[in-house]
């Protein structure tokens, strides 16, 4: 029997080998009795699916299992991205949401992700209490089902459509009208996931002139995990490249909670780039003010820029549960990862994907000039930042022995003094030249991930392969 285990973002397994109906019915029974010990079971709770395969149909599973428990469900009609759920919890007041999405993992992976009252990704002692009563009830029939006929006289199940009201929060955030003044051409790519009709629509709906890719419904998401990174967007970087009109291309992943950018030329510009522009612009254009927070793996780029501004940083642990806390808390401007996730204040405490798009395409807009312009020029007020992550895989051995390496750190990096150690997510060596080296050991996989940055390129290479010897010596 498969053991329940909740990651950075929820339960994530392979498609019947341990992600099952029966596991499924598992898990939702645990989230029905904690929100039943928390008081909450009355509130209702948000239940949707990305575009994976069974998505609807573990979703009606779900609806049929806390229809048993007692538990309301407001049901998304049709492939919700995780940000409008969230958003319907929040709009709801709802106990939380259970949201089917394995995002950006391959085709033959689903999860359960349980989001609370607060709408952002749960905490780990809530993710710890779900754990512990599923793992509990695994191999049992702890569970009874309502057909969703009875349910619904029951008022215990409703199907919903949160799109509107999404656009009218985005609406308040975005300025839409400077977009479409611009007459600038769009590139948007859903990925085929369950971002199809929300970003491209509401710039349709704008008047701005958008040319889709991928935007039809492929459970296989075309062979390639629903990623928008470089090297599974590469159809994408073709279709901007080949039309000169294009000013801007916009992806997100498989439940459009990670976002993909592409410059007018088709470059793709890293997450950590795009995090530390929005901030700078929000502060510099839009006239807004506060701090910022970022994941202890994400550039020191924005770093910069708040130094640059007189505000804040605030580092937290890998995973955007503790950046979102900060959201709810009304304590940041914008928060993000250097995994290409952010939200801002006055949004949902959620990656949301749709809305940084939404932001680079108001920035490159209000600023008249390519995202590379834009980035040079921040360069000339806060100084260059070079940034990059890698996977070393480790032998049994390598694996076996590297607690003891963690344990005993240098005192030096090649010929850097290390001037500081963070461990709050992994081992983090602050060097004396400010370039810095972050080493996170994968919870799932006998990888060690490796980050690093730099005041320059090319000492960025040499310190990513100084990271690789210390690992593998």
């Amino acid at each position: 029997m498969s053991h329940i285990k909740f990651g950075t973002s929820g339960w994530r397994g392979i498609f019947c080998e341990d992600f099952t109906l029966d596991n499924v019915r598992v898990v939702v029974q645990a989230i029905a009795d904690h929100l039943r010990v928390e008081g909450l079971a009355d509130k209702g709770v948000v239940v949707g699916y990305d575009a994976r395969f069974m998505g609807a149909d573990f979703s009606r599973e779900t609806a049929r299992v806390l229809a048993g428990a007692g538990v309301k469900t407001y049901f998304c009609q049709r492939d919700t991205p995780t940000p409008v759920i969230a958003h319907e919890i929040l709009r709801r007041e709802a106990a939380g949401g259970i949201n089917f999405t394995a995002s950006h993992n391959p085709y033959n992976y689903s999860g359960i992700k349980f989001s609370p009252v607060s709408g952002g990704p749960a905490l780990p002692e809530t993710t710890n209490d779900i754990e512990k009563r599923a793992n509990a009830m695994l191999g049992e029939v702890v569970f009874k089902g309502i057909d969703l006929e009875s349910a619904a006289k029951q008022n215990l199940f409703e199907e919903i459509d949160p799109r509107e009201e999404y656009f009218e929060t985005l609406k308040g955030l975005i300025d839409l009208r400077a977009i479409a003044d611009s007459g600038m051409k769009i590139a948007v790519n859903p990925l085929y996931g369950s971002g199809r009709g929300y970003l491209d629509l509401i710039l349709e709906e704008a008047d701005v002139n958008v040319v889709k890719i991928n935007d039809h419904l492929d459970p296989y998401f075309g062979g390639k995990p629903p990623e928008p990174a470089e090297d599974y967007i590469q159809d994408f970087i073709a279709l901007v490249r080949s039309d000169d009109a294009i000013t801007l291309g916009l992806a997100t992943d498989g439940d459009a909670d990670r976002f993909g950018i592409l410059d007018s030329d088709g470059s793709y510009i890293e997450p950590n780039y795009i995090l530390a522009l929005l901030f700078d612009y929000m502060i510099r254009k839009k006239g807004l003010s506060g701090d910022a927070a970022r994941s202890v793996a994400t550039s020191h780029l924005i770093d910069a820029v708040a130094n640059h501004h007189g505000v804040k940083i605030l580092e937290t642990p890998v995973g955007f549960k503790f950046i979102g806390e900060y959201i709810s808390e009304d304590k940041i401007l914008i928060g993000g990862e250097e995994s290409a996730g952010l939200s801002i204040r006055g949004h949902v405490p959620e990656k949301d994907g749709i809305l940084a798009c939404l932001l680079v395409a108001e920035m490159v807009a209000v600023e008249q000039k390519s995202l590379r312009e834009l980035l040079n020029d921040l360069y000339s007020r806060v100084g260059e930042i070079y940034t990059k992550r890698i996977n070393i895989h480790l032998s049994p051995q390598l694996e076996a022995a590297l607690p003891d390496k963690f344990e005993n750190p240098p005192e030096k990096i090649g010929e850097r003094k290390i001037t500081e150690i963070i461990r709050i997510d992994g081992q983090k060596y602050l060097l004396d030249d400010g370039s810095w080296l972050l080493f996170r050991k994968s919870g799932t996989e006998p990888v060690v991930r490796l980050y690093a940055e730099a005041k320059s390129y090319e000492t960025l290479v040499g310190l990513i392969e100084l990271g690789r010897d210390y690992i593998l010596d």
